[in-house]
């Protein structure tokens, strides 16, 4: 491991809080697809599998930012145990009810209960903000935790997919959920590095959305997350029409290493200058690397194309990460970062069912128009919110403390 990456784990703790984060995230790639598989293994009906997913989705979109709120109020610990003990009961429900084939509605009330799983990707950053807030090791923190995302993106899915195909259909979100358990108890076990809670009186009026700043980021992660979901989509059923179905994996594979790839070395540069010009970069990056796709004829250049395009995603989030920490109080600050994974999986559940519909119709290589569409939306909100996000904004602790730490940021 390079010796940026090394020295972030000097201090005390870190290498646990990173250790259960990395297991308590694993579910976010394992849970939704280990479902489908589930379901359409046991029922064979495909669109109960996927409005089941769907479901899971979008109650995460919807409750996760409310549950970091709560944490930003008082604490990983109190919020965090009890909103995982909800998830882990729904989660046993929706076994209970795929295996002794109860009523329909019966797995669509335990899918939205398992919406209640916190964002362990925000808690995370959370406590690397505490530790490292206004150094360059921040920076190199932001940059780890992409490339783990990625790593539970690339490992996740294959894992939960191989145990409910070869052992049995359960199999897959019952270990998503042993991930989710062990990981939030053993984080939430570790006091020493959780973020001090900021009461109620603390965090003025409203939500984190609120910020400008974040409104922009949000709004832009919404076509994002369009791309990924759009992405995946195609890329199955552009493999399936070539008689490689199972290559859509590898495929799909490549496109996550490329950003881990990048994220791990973007973690090495230091940078100077305002990180929303190199956020705006970043997403003009993703837009443009879609277009080949809309070229290419075989899965050999498909692969390549992906790989290449998945370069510009992870240097993307860790700058919007640094962003959210600029512009979103700091006693919101958890409940920022989840609002931008909840604009993300919206987008994800977008792009994928406008994906399907255009597959239905025109066939896969057409359906690589909707990511490269999503792009182009991507730079225009980009664009239109780029004022927002190079003002500074109140809550941080007053207007001038935040000019001063942004000139500090520069002159660095």
């Amino acid at each position: 491991m390079p010796s940026p990456y090394r020295a972030l784990f000097a201090a005390p703790g870190t290498k646990a809080f990173s250790a259960a984060g990395f297991l308590g995230r694993m579910p976010l790639s394992m849970m939704g697809i280990g479902v489908v598989t589930m379901i359409s293994q046991l029922t064979g009906r495909y669109g109960l599998a996927g409005a089941l997913s769907a479901t899971l989705a979008l109650s995460a979109a919807a409750v996760g930012p409310q549950i970091s709120r709560l944490v930003d109020q008082y604490g990983q610990r109190r919020v965090l145990r009890p909103a995982t003990l909800v998830a882990l009961v729904a989660s046993a429900g929706l076994l209970c009810a795929a295996y002794f084939s109860w009523p329909d509605w019966t797995l669509f009330v335990c899918a939205a209960g398992i919406g209640s799983v916190p964002s362990l990707g925000a808690m995370i950053r959370a406590r690397w903000a505490a530790l490292y807030r206004g150094t360059p090791q921040l920076h190199t923190a932001y940059s780890f935790e992409s490339v783990i995302d990625e790593v539970c993106f690339i490992f996740g899915p294959i894992i939960s997919i191989g145990l409910s195909t070869a052992w049995f259909p359960e199999a897959g979100p019952l270990l998503a959920a042993c991930f989710l358990a062990v990981g939030v108890f053993w984080l939430t076990a570790q006091r020493a590095t959780e973020p001090e809670p900021h009461p109620r009186e603390h965090h003025g009026g409203g939500s984190a959305l609120r910020a400008p700043g974040l409104q922009v980021l949000v709004a832009t992660f919404v076509a994002t997350g369009a791309i990924f979901g759009a992405v995946d989509v195609v890329t199955v059923a552009f493999a399936d029409e070539r008689g490689h179905k199972a290559a859509a994996s590898v495929v799909l594979a490549l496109y996550a290493a490329g950003s881990c790839l990048a994220g791990a070395v973007f973690g090495l540069l230091r940078f100077s200058g305002a990180a929303e010009r190199r956020w705006l970069l970043g997403i003009c990056a993703m837009a443009v690397s879609m277009i080949p796709l809309l070229l290419v004829g075989n899965l050999s250049l498909l692969a390549v194309a992906l790989f290449v395009a998945g370069l510009s995603i992870a240097p993307t989030m860790i700058t919007t990460m640094s962003l959210i920490e600029e512009h979103v109080p700091r006693a919101k600050l958890t409940e920022g970062m989840t609002w931008v994974s909840t604009g993300l999986a919206v987008g994800v559940a977008l792009g994928s069912s406008v994906a399907g519909w255009v597959i239905d119709t025109a066939g896969a290589r057409a359906g690589y128009g909707v990511p490269a569409v999503s792009g182009a939306v991507a730079v225009v909100v980009g664009f239109l919110g780029y004022r927002r996000l190079s003002r500074p904004v109140t809550g941080r602790g007053g207007v001038v403390e935040q000019h001063s730490e942004r000139k500090e940021r520069h002159v660095a």
